[in-house]
């Protein structure tokens, strides 16, 4: 049976995959900051018979991704999906910076998901299909104009930047980890309705579901080969330019 480990399990898009993995059957080990306020992650581990697990993480702390590897142990992952993140400082401009919030947004967004990763290589090694997945941003792309794109993105600096650093990194990944057999997905989810996007989601005709978002991750995800591994594609499987 798949094993599916996934990072901001609590809501948005981390919930809608936990939600559609532990309907096909896998087993989900939902991984939040604040379990006992996940109301959602934990009726639905409530409803699984014991095939969704809640786990604590806080990925900005190195010392919870070491508890999270402790409390794994040598338990094989199928795949592990770094969907937490964060949008940033409300000043991140052309004009003006919040430093401080631009170094938070980077260690959440772009250096958690590689520590983690590297936390539990071993776990990916010891399964079947040997997954790792990053869920980014078109705001990451060098190529898509910041004002063509979602609205989440424009004069967003430090989310921006935090994006081109998790491509980069995992597109590195992908080079170094080939001889493990493992594979490493890059995916735009789109611009999904969620908290983090708030009022520019709702009000957009461009937004998506989180559901509908997370099925074609799930696609995505299923589709990874060799061939694929380390590319930066959309939700729908559309390639994204770097």
């Amino acid at each position: 049976m798949t094993t599916v480990l996934i990072t901001g399990a609590g809501r948005g898009i981390g919930l809608a995959l936990s939600r559609h993995y532990a309907a096909d059957g896998a087993n989900v080990i939902g991984c939040c900051r604040e379990p006992a306020r996940a109301d959602a992650l934990k009726d639905l581990a409530a409803v699984s018979r014991g095939r969704v697990r809640i786990l604590q993480l806080d990925v900005s702390d190195e010392a919870s991704i070491r508890s999270l590897k402790r409390a794994l142990n040598e338990q094989p992952i199928d795949i592990l999906i770094n969907n937490a993140g964060i949008v940033g400082p409300a000043t991140q401009s052309a004009d003006c910076i919040d430093a401080e919030g631009w170094i938070t947004t980077l260690r959440v967004n772009a250096l958690a998901p590689i520590l983690i990763a590297q936390a539990l290589r071993d776990n990916l090694r010891r399964s079947s299909e040997k997954k790792l997945v990053a869920i980014s941003s078109d705001a990451g792309s060098n190529s898509v104009d910041c004002y063509r794109g979602s609205a989440l993105s424009r004069n967003r600096y430090a989310y921006r930047a935090s994006k081109a650093a998790l491509n980069n990194g995992m597109h590195r990944l992908a080079r170094d980890w080939a001889d493990d057999g493992v594979l490493v997905g890059i995916v735009n989810p789109g611009f999904v309705r969620t908290d983090m996007t708030g009022a520019s989601a709702a009000a957009s005709s461009a937004s998506i579901s989180p559901e509908d978002s997370a099925r074609g991750i799930i696609q995505r995800i299923a589709e990874l080969t060799s061939d694929t591994s380390g590319a930066f594609q959309d939700y729908r499987g559309e390639p994204m330019q770097w």
